[in-house]
């Protein structure tokens, strides 16, 4: 039977315990010594969505240990250089930290920028193009990309099995120190699920713990309503100020990247992106799926101008071609609502750091 903790109080000392205690037995592959895993309750936030099932892979204490420890191990890549942790970085919302475009093993750059990593326990699609269903299925596709860690998973899984620590923290976590690629990709999903956002101005509002400014009242009502026009994407009522959607927002006439499209096969689906969350969203620049607006407030301004008109623009911009026609004063306060929405305990928990 499993026992039971609840995040986040559990993991900061057990952690280190679980991975200290490893002792690399790689000579006898068939005498795990399993113990039982200690299940983890993740917490549901005030006002959050149910939790997305992922009772296949549930999460336990050293399901995440190894799974921290994973995300941070440069041999997934093929020349033992880069991480996951490389691209995506606690320190900016585990976006990678001002880049556009991030760099793969022998500096070869990617072609769209890193997406955040946080409150993945309410995802529901995956990738800018939404080619995965499940959060085990996206960590697949980085290891084997040749702009990325250009590795393949037989080599990783090897690499793995010989080393001295992790046979028996697969041991610890699923029972078994025969390594596989599913157990990797399970281990790591079970620690992006952990990392968890719920402790912004907007939450402690919601809980009615604190006021808003005047400022980011104004700013809510701008965002919430038809005169700013972000709520139908980056729902408020959910929590997540994401809608698991797909959307083309009006960055241009033709694509390049395809986004959905180029997945789907279908041209109705040409320039769809997902939507991201805008939790930390301060913390995420660049932005759009290219990183082409340095700032938050080219973002603003981009809506606020109506994007551009194409064959599958969105039917929510119903201020293509038109704007919005906020003054400076209703950005600003838009603005200073959308920054309401950090919390920076994220970006310093050592549950999540290196």
């Amino acid at each position: 039977m499993y026992k039971r903790f609840k995040l986040p109080t559990w993991f900061i000392v057990l952690s280190s315990a679980f991975i200290a205690c490893s002792k690399g037995d790689t000579d006898n592959l068939d005498n795990c010594d399993a113990g039982s895993a200690t299940q983890v309750t993740l917490e549901r936030p005030t006002r959050f969505p149910a939790i997305e099932d992922f009772s296949y892979n549930p999460l336990t204490v050293e399901g995440i240990a190894l799974g921290k420890k994973l995300f941070y191990e440069k041999s997934l890549s093929a020349d033992n250089t880069i991480s996951c942790g490389n691209c995506h970085k606690q320190q900016y919302n585990f976006s990678d930290g001002g880049e556009k475009f991030s760099k793969g093993v022998g500096g070869a750059l990617g072609n769209r920028n890193s997406m955040a990593l946080i409150n993945m326990a309410w995802n529901t699609t995956f990738f800018w193009d939404g080619r995965h269903s499940s959060l085990e299925a996206q960590i697949h596709d980085p290891v084997v990309n040749p702009i990325e860690m250009m590795e393949s998973w037989p080599s990783v899984v090897s690499k793995l099995q010989n080393d001295p620590e992790y046979p028996d923290l697969f041991c610890q976590a699923f029972g078994t120190n025969t390594i596989d690629s599913s157990l990797v990709m399970k281990a790591i999903a079970q620690f992006l699920r952990s990392i968890t956002s719920s402790k912004t101005r907007w939450d402690r509002f919601i809980r009615q713990e604190i006021q808003l400014t005047e400022s980011e009242i104004n700013g809510y009502q701008i965002f919430s309503t038809e005169k700013g026009d972000c709520f139908h994407c980056h729902v408020p009522d959910n929590m997540l100020f994401m809608d698991n959607q797909f959307h083309n927002n009006g960055l241009d006439a033709t694509f390049t990247d395809k986004g959905l499209g180029g997945f789907t096969g279908n041209a109705n689906d040409d320039g769809k992106f997902k939507t991201p969350t805008l939790r930390n969203i301060v913390f995420s620049a660049p932005y759009m799926h290219d990183g082409r607006f340095a700032t938050l407030e080219e973002v603003i301004e981009h809506y606020n101008q109506g994007g551009t008109p194409s064959a599958t623009i969105d039917p929510l911009m119903k201020k293509v071609g038109v704007g919005l026609n906020l003054t400076a004063s209703e950005k600003q306060d838009l603005l200073n609502f959308i920054k309401c929405l950090t919390d920076s305990s994220v970006l310093v928990n050592p549950a999540f750091g290196q």
